[in-house]
């Protein structure tokens, strides 16, 4: 099947040579500024936060990355895309298995495009442990489901759709909160139908989580990279972090320095019948590119009368 061909490199606007740090700022960059957070009910921004997490969940992965490039000269921008002889076969973490006639179509929320699906088998189910078993009962059949950070959080309701060879079905799935990546939801009866009296197979949903733009879930607790200008770690100031379920104003201690950890406690993700985690502020002290003539008269006048030498603490 031939889908249209996305430029993952183009789209965060990187070289196709860029490091994993200036993939991982690029992104975090257009995460923000495309977040529904801040375009409310914008359908466009929407859709442009989709095709950024799409293409940092590519590139922000070596294996992924690896397997992109590996395209080579069958990748033309804003061409039909069809992958390579054997391509599904050696990368592909889905796909059918032998002989199983489902596609899987999963909406709403964090769920990729049909060229990231078709390449990293995303939208596919396949056999599960009883296929190809010499059994009356139906065969397992199992899938990917992409969700966001915050439905994770929350819990969803995910519409996903299953096309057999004589039917398409639709099944709501509830997804809990504090779900964990890669859990998997059991939908008993809807795999493949028994042969005679024989049961019906299981459906399997595999919990994906997509990239969030500013936090990132390490067990239970949540880290959130925040960076600071010069003034603000040296004089202390005032932040508004946004957990996710709520907004707090975080006060930066004066002489905060780089790499510095801030923790709060219960701020963090919580799992399934587990006391929430923490959230953990990791301070990033930024220095401006450019300056203006003005804040480069401002610097020098400091440089002359500072006594500070981070050499001799």
């Amino acid at each position: 099947m031939q889908h249209n061909y996305k430029d993952y490199y183009k789209i965060l606007s990187v070289a196709r040579d860029a490091s994993a740090d200036e993939i991982r700022k690029a992104y975090r960059k257009l995460a923000r500024k495309f977040h529904p957070d801040l375009n409310p009910n914008n359908k466009a921004a929407e859709e442009k936060f989709k095709e950024v997490n799409e293409a940092y969940e590519v590139l922000s992965k070596a294996d992924k990355r690896k397997q992109y490039d590996s395209l080579g000269s069958n990748w033309q921008d804003g061409q039909n895309f069809q992958a390579p002889p054997g391509f599904e076969e050696r990368f592909a973490r889905g796909g059918r298995g032998r002989g199983a006639p489902f596609e899987f179509h999963g909406g709403g929320g964090a769920n990729f495009s049909d060229f990231f699906e078709s390449l990293f088998g995303g939208s596919r189910f396949h056999e599960g442990p009883n296929g190809g078993a010499s059994s009356s009962r139906g065969q397992d059949i199992e899938g990917d489901v992409m969700i966001s950070l915050n439905e994770a959080f929350h819990g969803c309701t995910r519409a996903i759709t299953v096309q057999r060879q004589e039917a398409r079905e639709t099944y709501n799935v509830k997804i809990p909160a504090g779900v964990e990546p890669d859990s998997r939801i059991r939908l008993g009866g809807r795999g493949e139908a028994g042969t005679g009296r024989g049961q019906a197979g299981d459906l399997f949903l595999r919990v994906r989580i997509a990239p969030h733009p500013y936090l990132r879930l390490e067990g239970e607790d949540l880290f959130y990279d925040l960076e600071l200008s010069p003034w603000e770690a040296v004089l202390g100031a005032t932040v508004n972090i946004a957990t996710l379920d709520e907004k707090i104003k975080l006060k930066i201690p004066p002489g905060t320095q780089n790499g510095h950890k801030l923790r709060l406690r219960g701020k963090g993700f919580k799992r399934m019948n587990q006391p929430q985690g923490d959230l953990i502020v990791h301070v990033h002290i930024e220095v401006p590119e450019t300056l203006s003539a003005t804040e480069r008269s401002a610097w020098e006048e400091l440089a002359k009368k500072s006594s500070f030498n981070p050499r001799e603490v």
